[in-house]
């Protein structure tokens, strides 16, 4: 129902708040009993000096019971609906719902977001509870520390008849556990502080380089332009607080920088408006490989693109070496990702191009098209082997209708999905997350 003859359906709500009867408001404005009830079940429009003077019978502005619920809050309700797969819900009926009781409305969709804030905090928390190097660096510092302080005080208890001096040096140990324990709880502390007022502290150096390039949006006018090196980009970054990001961060833009090369961006930009994103389409008008093309699109500015992409790269080993997030396909921070990603698959077959749409389950199920290829780093020899790395590409899409979509995930740990033959560890999430 559209909005603009939700006016009815207001003023039956105010009228019901305020107490008055349908009759005595027919009579206040001047109209039938029975062309109030139609205009108030939407059957007839209403404007001009008869919805002024309904409006002052019942004191609000005229603009209340015109105007109704924002366009946003209805959006959001369908959202919520949509979300949860809601088949019950009378989606079509949802711009009456929010003109009749924009309150309630207002408490459903906040409930909704509050719902994906704590689901989005559960999957981080638990990424970084399983793969955070650093967490458990510290968590071991702290469990030994306190194993060591509970067993001298277990001497100490259990025997009275030590000599002064070891109790001396005992009562010693006890003081410097527990100041290394206060320390090291202090650390941890602070580490696991998500504050916004709290330093950044990521968890490896890859992290600060990817983190480097998403607050650039994956995009440098200074390589465009052959205007700095990337040595000379990275020697400027404060961000890179390590040798070992700086180190990788100067691999990645000598990579941007080699297919900025070859790539410019005014040919990229007149191809992609010829062509649309279609990779194989323009690796054969450039005549480059399929992974250029990959993250040559994943470098261009947004305003080229119908949509954001994401990218990720993986070696031989499955682990994640970069990685460009895009919004409803989750990546986790520290690897351990779901084995059915196209990525991955296109590992088992080098130099062959793979394109599947995907749906990534969890607590919204998104659909996307997955472009992927296996290449060697380097040309192998007769008495080396070749060394690969796969490229996956990652353009959101709309729900296929009619056909069956392979289902992934982001990590086992908060995939929903019980009967998969690819989990290697049980969900932390229940059944009806």
């Amino acid at each position: 129902m559209a909005r603009d003859i939700l006016t009815g359906s207001r003023i039956r709500e105010r009228r019901s708040i305020t107490g008055l009867r349908q009759a005595d408001l027919a009579r206040q404005v001047g109209i039938s009993a029975s062309y109030l009830n139609l205009i108030e079940h939407n059957r007839r429009r209403i404007g001009g000096k008869l919805l002024v003077d309904i409006a002052a019978a019942l004191s609000v502005e005229p603009s209340l019971l015109t105007d109704g619920a924002e366009a946003a809050l209805i959006a959001a309700l369908r959202e919520a609906a949509a979300d949860i797969n809601a088949a019950g819900a009378e989606v079509d009926r949802v711009d009456e719902f929010a003109g009749r009781f924009p309150g309630w409305a207002a408490l459903l969709t906040a409930a909704h977001r509050r719902t994906a804030s704590l689901e989005r905090t559960v999957e981080a928390l638990s990424d970084r509870l399983a793969h955070d190097p650093n967490l458990a660096a510290s968590l071991h510092e702290v469990l030994s520390t306190a194993t060591a302080i509970r067993s001298t005080a277990a001497i100490l208890a259990d025997n009275d008849e030590i000599e002064p001096e070891w109790r001396l040096r005992f009562h010693r140990n006890l003081n410097e556990d527990s100041l290394r324990l206060a320390e090291s709880s202090k650390l941890l502390v602070e580490y696991l502080d998500e504050s916004e007022d709290a330093p950044d502290r990521r968890a490896a150096p890859q992290e600060e380089a990817e983190a480097f390039f998403a607050e650039r949006a994956h995009h440098f006018e200074e390589l465009e332009e052959s205007r700095l090196s990337p040595a000379e980009i990275v020697r400027g970054e404060t961000s890179l607080t390590t040798e070992a990001a700086r180190s990788i961060a100067t691999g990645f833009l000598e990579q941007y920088a080699s297919d900025a090369l070859a790539l410019p961006l005014p040919e990229m930009r007149a191809a992609l408006g010829d062509l649309g994103l279609d990779p194989a389409a323009l690796a054969l008008r450039f005549d480059v490989p399929l992974q250029m093309i990959f993250r040559r699109i994943a470098a261009v500015p947004e305003d080229l693109l119908d949509s954001e992409v994401g990218l990720v790269i993986c070696d031989a080993s499955g682990s994640i070496v970069f990685r460009k997030q895009v919004t409803g396909f989750a990546l986790p921070r520290f690897g351990a990702s779901c084995p059915l990603w196209p990525v991955f698959s296109a590992l088992n077959r080098p130099q062959v191009p793979l394109r599947r749409t995907v749906a990534q389950i969890g607590r919204n199920t998104a659909h996307f098209e997955c472009f992927a290829v296996a290449h060697s780093r380097a040309r192998p020899g007769f008495e080396t082997d070749p060394l690969y790395l796969s490229t996956m590409l990652i353009v959101p899409v709309a729900q296929p209708v009619g056909v069956t979509v392979p289902e992934v995930g982001s990590t086992c740990r908060v995939c929903p999905r019980a009967d998969c033959m690819a989990r290697r560890e049980p969900s932390v999430l229940s059944e009806e997350f």
